[in-house]
């Protein structure tokens, strides 16, 4: 479970959004960071016994992303991200990716690619077209979608280069991102059965991830 106090210093951070206010609560800060790691322990190994690629002896403090924001080419100077964001990421560069975002009111949990390559996306819908039945049947079996949706953004008006209009599956080879998202309510963050819920998650987008893998491998 997460405590209550690291959503509510991440509630103070969006609204005191600069360095100053920041230095006066670093403490507040490491602790979050503290909870945070401690959280992730606790998944990891989860996750490692659902899906044998996921290494178990990988660190939380190599999970867990910078709170510090790049702003050398954004038009938004804040100087810190409103949400710790935990990357659990395969060792090659070219794997779906097991991501937990938390932010009060828009945590959630989300597997997959966002955004991938051309090369990446090209061999994903390749997979689709071929094997339409089975990514259909993992993406509609029961235990997914109770949990999880396949994100639409920025999903093509036209069919992909290559494809018909009237392909049994256009619309899911229209998507630009392959990303099973899962929300979490805050209150949900707090409950000791956290960790037995995002397991419960790991393993039904397992087989998503799974197809994904074997898609970009070939």
């Amino acid at each position: 479970m997460i405590q209550k106090d690291t959503l509510t210093f991440l509630n103070d951070v969006a609204v005191n959004n600069n360095r100053e206010w920041f230095a006066e609560h670093k403490e507040r800060y490491e602790a979050a960071r503290e909870d945070m790691l401690a959280f992730i322990d606790q998944l990891i190994p989860e996750l490692s016994a659902i899906d044998p690629a996921f290494p178990a002896d990988i660190s939380a403090k190599r999970c867990l992303m910078r709170i510090y924001r790049d702003i050398r080419f954004s038009k938004n100077k804040d100087p810190y991200k409103t949400n710790f964001g935990t990357s659990f990421r395969m060792k090659g560069v070219s794997e779906p990716e097991y991501y937990l975002h938390v932010q009060p009111g828009k945590s959630f949990l989300a597997a997959g690619f966002w955004m991938p390559e051309a090369d990446i996306l090209k061999k994903i819908r390749e997979e689709i077209d071929y094997n339409t039945s089975e990514f259909e049947a993992i993406v509609g079996a029961r235990e997914f979608g109770s949990l999880f949706k396949l994100s639409e953004e920025d999903k093509l008006k036209k069919a992909p280069k290559g494809y018909e209009h009237d392909h049994p599956a256009i619309e899911l080879l229209k998507l630009k991102s392959y990303i099973a998202i899962c929300p979490l309510r805050d209150e949900e963050l707090l409950k000791k059965d956290i960790v037995k819920k995002l397991k419960t998650a790991f393993s039904a987008v397992y087989p998503f991830v799974l197809f994904l893998r074997n898609a970009v491998a070939q």
